[in-house]
């Protein structure tokens, strides 16, 4: 129980701390996110790159999500919602599973498998 309020902790902590940010950059730089973000990969940089694994953490956390809730179609939206959201999904997503399974951290991320 411990390690899942610490766990719950970090993840309000990253919600918080993204969402304050993500309205800092809407607010100065607009709603230009994907042209800005694919303009990086193509330019073969360092901004790129961390754009480009950035994109395979988004969609294995999606994969995830998907083997998880085995393959319903809920799941895929849900995933779909995580790839594109990032964490302000992915950690309010946990904060629920970590409650719906009683601070059980196996049964968060294993389900019923």
């Amino acid at each position: 129980m411990k390690n899942a309020k610490l766990l719950s902790a970090l993840l309000i902590a990253q919600t918080f701390t993204l969402l304050l940010y993500t309205a800092w950059a809407f607010t100065n730089e607009g709603a230009n996110l994907f042209s800005t973000f694919f303009a990086n990969i193509q330019a073969m940089g360092w901004s790129g790159q961390f754009n480009a694994d950035f994109t395979c953490y988004l969609l294995l956390s999606g994969l995830w999500i998907m083997w998880r809730n085995q393959f319903t179609r809920s799941s895929v939206l849900l995933a779909m919602l995580a790839s594109i959201i990032g964490i302000l999904f992915f950690a309010p997503y946990l904060l629920y599973l970590i409650t719906k399974e009683n601070g059980n951290l196996k049964r968060v991320f294993i389900g019923n498998h």
